[in-house]
């Protein structure tokens, strides 16, 4: 993922399908006055749909990746300002036929590697973009849904003094 190198990245030692990032926008090319001006979350959704699609390409042979949109909604924090909540979930398909000859072959022998879900929060504030990600697998969402969705909808924005 290209970022402005302004991100933090955790990683759960006990289970690797489980991490938390954070990224800002560079505060010298960004003047995000609302989360609004990146548009709907609908579109915002697509987009990051597709951003997480791109940064988790491979180039193993016989390996596919499905994305879709779980949801995507605005609200509104206790701080007053206006945030986006996101879900994506991503599958992996790895073929234990990647190098045979024909395509058919391949997709015959294709099976789950994994399958996950990305849950984000977009806010704005000291005009830049602020983007809160957990990732984990989709079977941790399903038992622990609630914990996760609390721990995201915690994410707020602080307005800074210069």
């Amino acid at each position: 993922m290209q970022t402005s190198g302004n991100e933090i990245f955790y990683r759960n030692p006990y289970d690797v399908n489980e991490c938390l990032f954070v990224n800002l926008s560079s505060p010298s090319s960004s003047k995000y006055k609302s989360v609004r001006s990146i548009g709907s979350p609908d579109v915002v959704a697509e987009k990051a749909r597709k951003q997480y699609l791109r940064d988790m390409m491979s180039t193993r042979l016989g390996v596919k990746r499905e994305t879709n949109v779980v949801s995507a909604s605005d609200r509104t924090g206790p701080d007053g300002h206006e945030y986006y909540d996101l879900q994506v979930r991503m599958k992996s398909y790895a073929s234990r036929a990647q190098l045979a000859v024909t395509q058919a072959e391949i997709d015959a022998a294709m099976e789950l590697e994994w399958d996950r879900r990305l849950i984000t929060v977009l806010g704005s504030a000291n005009n830049r973009l602020y983007e809160f990600r957990l990732q984990t697998a989709n079977s941790t969402y399903e038992a622990s849904k609630e914990p996760l969705l609390e721990m995201a909808r915690s994410f707020t924005c602080f307005p800074v003094e210069t």
